[in-house]
């Protein structure tokens, strides 16, 4: 992230308004209740600031505005007690989904997405479905051994990146910059093979032998399905490069 600021975030002009004060404005779509939010800004306001001085040596300095988003049932009140009290920036919550537009056209100079776009906004209406050959009987989760629930999970997944691309597009000032940091699975590995999958798999077996008991019902565990979509990096990318709003400048995995 502090290289992705260094080389590519553009800062056209120094700031040069009649109070010698720019305002620099920051998003975190997906803040959840903290305390991790507040350590990524101050690790990115850091790289800014070193950005900006490194261009413009001696001029004036940044306001910086940091907008925390995520849903309406998010905890905003324990993230705002948690609030650092000698924070760098004037902060503001942001309540709504990120698959959608929350900021006026070209505000944001700064976006960022940490271990939130993995949640779609909706599970899939196939997989509920008993028609559908998508239908996900016995299972909570995208766990990548039925391919037709695998290509409607995709399919939600894609349709739900475009929006976010599409939202983010308008709201970012040209020369802006967007982070995304996101799980997901290394070519060839099921979800079913990787830690998160084993554990939903247990989790989802405890409600069958639950329904087995009588304590729920087998039709409500059936219609249980996780919101959860691991995709693989090249997924991302193509999705990325088929938008056509943003320039990827890299897509770094951690394995």
């Amino acid at each position: 992230m502090n290289e992705g600021i260094k080389e590519t975030l553009a800062f056209k002009s120094p700031c040069s308004d009649s109070s010698n004060i720019c305002t620099f404005r920051i998003a975190d779509f997906g803040c959840s209740a903290g305390p991790n939010t507040f350590l990524a800004m101050e690790k990115i306001i850091e790289a800014v600031e070193q950005k900006y001085h490194a261009q413009f040596q001696n001029s004036p300095p940044l306001e910086l505005q940091v907008f925390f988003n995520d849903v309406t049932t998010n905890d905003f009140n324990t993230l705002f007690k948690t609030l650092p009290l000698y924070q760098k920036y004037f902060a503001a919550g942001v309540p709504g989904t990120f698959y959608g537009r929350l900021f006026p056209k070209s505000t944001l100079h700064l976006a960022c997405s940490s271990y939130s776009l993995h949640w779609l906004s909706k599970v899939p209406e196939e997989v509920v479905d008993k028609k559908s050959p998508a239908w996900n009987k016995g299972s909570i989760q995208c766990s990548g051994t039925a391919e037709e629930v695998a290509k409607a999970y995709s399919a939600q997944f894609k349709t739900d990146m475009d929006n976010f691309l599409n939202a983010r597009a308008q709201e970012i000032i040209g020369g802006g910059l967007m982070v995304i940091i996101i799980p997901g699975l290394p070519d060839g590995i099921l979800m079913s093979q990787t830690g998160a999958g084993i554990f939903n798999d247990f989790f989802g077996s405890c409600l069958i032998d639950m329904a087995k008991l009588g304590v729920i019902s087998e039709e409500k565990v059936d219609s249980f399905n996780l919101p959860l979509y691991y995709s693989s990096a090249k997924e991302l990318e193509e999705i990325i490069k088929n938008n056509g709003h943003f320039f990827k400048r890299k897509v770094l995995q951690h394995r």
